[in-house]
Parts: C-alpha cells; structure tokens; sequence
C-alpha cells in the first residue's frame, strides 16, 4: 500500500495550495489520521487505471494505447495535471514524479512534437514542483515546447505553469489563476491523547537546542519564527520565479504576488496568463512557438 507515503505528505508537508482546496480535503485527512479508511478507500498502486497515453493530432484527441509511440507523427501529447498534487503516487492519485515520466516519455517519442499539460490544479506540497519543472526544462532542452492549457490553476500548480512556453486558459467561466503563496496547516493532537490517557514526552539533547525549535514554538501559538523561517523563504522563491518567467507580468497589481486569484479574462490582463482558448488553440501555439525556436536558431547561426 501507498499508506504511508500519504500519511507522511499529510503530516509533514507545506503547501501552495487553495485554502478551498484545503477545507476539500480535511474530512479525508481526519479520516486518514484516525486509521479508519476502509478497505474500499485502501487500494493499491497496482489497483489504479493506468494514465492514459492522451495525444491531438489533425484535429482530434485520442489515446494511443500505452506507449506515446504509437502515436502518428506530429502529434501533441496531453499530460494530465489533475487534483492536489503529491509527489508520490498514492492510493488516491498520481503523483507529479509519474506526470513528469510521462512528460519524458513523450519528449523521447519522434512521433510527439510538443507537450501539453492539462492543468487543472488547487496546488498542493512544496515537493510536487521539482519533478515537473524538471520534466519541462528537458522537454525544452530538447527542442519540443511545452503549454499550460488550464482550468484551475492555483498555487503548486500555477509554479509549474508559470515554467511553461506558454499559459493558456481553457474557458472564460471557471478558469482561474494565481494563489500565489505558501502556508502550512497542523492539528496539534496533544489535549485529544491525554484526554485518552496517553501522555506524550519529546525530549531533545543539549546539543540539539535549535532542532525543531520553529515547529515547537508554533505549536504554543508562537508562529513568527516558523513563518520567518520556513514559510517567507518559499514565498519568496515562488514571486521570483513567477517574475522572472512571466515577463509580461503586472506586479502592481493588488495581491497578485500575495495569494490572489484572478478568472481568465483579468488573468490575461494581468500577465498571469497569455490567452483564452481551446485545446485545438494551445496545439497550435506550441506549433507555432516550435517553428519560431526552429527560425530563431536559423537567424543565430547565420548572425
């Protein structure tokens, strides 16, 4: 079972996330906390449908079995960036490390010309963006572009966008982006073990005065030292990179550096994406900013 992967992500992780996304979840994270999933809840990694191998070629989407190499030449692949992201797969979903493989296996096919992730995200751990941006980083080392094509695309997942050639939304309705922050979120379980009887002692040696010390103090309702030490750090690593891969991006803009959403249209506006549009659309442009990687190399040589 993946149990303890969850387990660990719940209880440790910090997290580019929705605090929607976090209300979602809580009935599942209590129910996971208190050991009382179910036998239906628990399946395992093996019990899960394959991701499917999703390519748009000549106007349509479909799938090519399990190998992006039976796709027909000049296709796109579509990469699924679904849910609250983890870097591990787990019993209730996949985890960014299988998305970013996937990305890889597209990029190594002949047949894939370009790469699009289906973003449809409220974020999710600060562990679940490397793999992905990694993935991106190859696919545009080796010469196929890569676009956002999004629904929801807060947080964590925003961070992944924002690497991206290009940032597409998919509707003017229900696409949104930004959340651009981090948070973390615990349940301090003391009173509810004593009130059971368990009494719990954590004791540190002299030598290790520092060890946890952020952590310790916010569970006494102390948060500065947390909030300076381990939060503002990913914060500001995640405006800096929103600033130095969206050019265009207005950064005066009230609280769009700070957490706040923005729907497709004002999105637009505001730099945090490029454009409306449908799949067919995010095709064509990574096509088209393929051929402008393949004439700008062309000028290079010859200047």
């Amino acid at each position: 079972m993946a149990f303890s992967s969850l387990y660990s992500a719940v209880c440790r992780g910090k997290w580019f996330l929705r605090f929607q996304d976090v209300d979602a979840n809580i009935p599942l994270v209590e129910k996971l906390l208190e050991r009382s999933m179910s036998a239906e809840d628990s399946s395992t990694l093996s019990e899960r449908k394959p991701l499917a191998h999703t390519y748009y070629h000549k106007g349509a989407k479909s799938k090519s079995g399990n190998r992006f190499a039976d796709a027909p030449k000049g296709s796109s692949a579509i990469i699924p960036v679904h849910g609250t992201l983890l870097k591990y797969g787990t019993m209730c979903s996949y985890g960014t490390t299988e998305y970013a493989d996937m990305v890889r296996e597209a990029v190594d096919s002949n047949n894939i010309s370009s790469v699009i992730l289906d973003i449809d995200s409220g974020g999710g751990s600060v562990d679940a963006i490397a793999p992905m941006l990694d993935a991106i980083s190859y696919a545009r080392t080796s010469g196929k572009s890569v676009v956002a094509y999004c629904d929801l695309c807060a947080s964590a997942a925003y961070y992944i966008a924002c690497y991206c050639d290009e940032i597409i939304a998919s509707n003017e309705v229900s696409s949104e982006f930004g959340s651009i922050g981090v948070m973390m979120s615990f349940m301090d379980y003391a009173k509810y073990y004593e009130n059971a009887g368990v009494k719990l002692h954590t004791v540190y040696s002299n030598l290790s005065d520092y060890k946890n010390l952020p952590f310790e103090m916010a569970k006494k309702g102390e948060y500065d030292k947390i909030r300076d030490e381990e939060l503002d750090p990913l914060a500001k690593d995640f405006q800096e990179a929103v600033k130095s891969h969206r050019t265009n991006l207005k950064v005066d803009t009230e609280g769009i550096l700070r957490g706040r959403m923005f729907y497709a249209r004002r999105a637009v506006e505001v730099g945090l994406a490029d454009s409306v549009g449908s799949l067919a659309f995010a095709v064509q442009r990574a096509e088209q900013i393929n051929t402008q990687a393949i004439v700008n190399e062309y000028i290079h040589s010859k200047s």
